[in-house]
């Protein structure tokens, strides 16, 4: 499974994707699932106000199904004026 990172989360993961091994990627059945194994692997994703993540291009709740197939991205906390 690839998780495509953009601005703080890719600064905090130090890369661009992230590649979760298949063994780990059977797993995680849902959104939320995702969620709780990456705050693992790099707890200082769990300190960021937010993190949307979107499924094949579209945001997707915690209870959302995923499969190794999607594409994933993670959408770190955004500010402006």
């Amino acid at each position: 499974m690839t998780v495509l990172l953009f601005g703080v989360t890719r600064d905090i993961v130090g890369n661009g994707s992230l590649s979760i091994p298949m063994n780990q990627a059977g797993r995680l059945q849902t959104v939320a699932d995702l969620k709780t194994y990456l705050k693992k692997m790099y707890p200082d994703l769990g300190g960021l106000s937010s993190l949307a993540v979107a499924v094949n291009k579209s945001y997707a709740g915690d209870g959302d199904k995923i499969t190794n197939f999607d594409e994933i991205a993670l959408i770190p906390p955004v500010s402006g004026g």
